[in-house]
């Protein structure tokens, strides 16, 4: 299979079912910025490797990953088209809460803001957070004239939330430090 097309090359991509969008379409700007999430997530695995905690952790984020390849997709299937493909559900996001709290109960209390940083692995866990928070805000942009699933935001809201709570438990784990904001209380 080849790599290239060539159907892109006047700036319009297909979406799944067929219909043909461009490529700064609402919706292709909301998968592009989950694949981006995707891609950090990616990274932060491989900095882990050979790290403490990079059993656990590396499970973690292969399922996020996974997961994102289906928020992808939902996003790339307009709910008309004839496609059909997996979405994301309840499911997902009852699984992003139930390790958000398992995490959380491995943490000391958060009693005021950090800072993003500590550890490699930790740092760009934070990246993923603040890149998934951006597709967040590209999937409710294009929510407002497409036919989005609501849980599409549900979902990237709470993983927002995990990547948060993973950032700081790698970093435990790992060693780091974590570094408390000066600013006023």
């Amino acid at each position: 299979m080849k790599i290239y097309t060539r159907t892109g090359d006047q700036g319009t991509t297909a979406l799944f079912g067929g219909d043909r969008v461009s490529k700064t379409d609402a919706r292709i700007a909301a998968y592009g910025t989950v694949d981006e999430t995707n891609s950090y997530i990616g990274l932060a695995r491989s900095l882990a490797a050979d790290q403490p905690g990079f059993d656990r952790l590396d499970a973690h984020l292969s399922t996020i990953q996974n997961d994102l390849f289906i928020l992808g997709a939902d996003l790339a299937t307009p709910s008309e088209a004839r496609a059909k493909t997996a979405r994301v559900g309840d499911e997902h996001v009852a699984r992003l809460e139930e390790s958000i709290d398992s995490l959380q109960d491995e943490l000391p209390e958060l009693k005021q803001f950090i800072l993003p940083g500590g550890t490699p692995t930790s740092s760009v866990l934070h990246v993923a957070r603040t890149v998934c928070r951006r597709a967040e805000r590209l999937v409710i942009a294009a929510a407002e004239s497409e036919n989005i699933s609501p849980a599409a935001t549900i979902y990237l809201n709470r993983l927002s939330d995990y990547l948060f709570v993973l950032a700081r438990w790698a970093n435990r784990v790992q060693g780091g430090t974590e570094h408390r904001w000066q600013g006023t209380t």
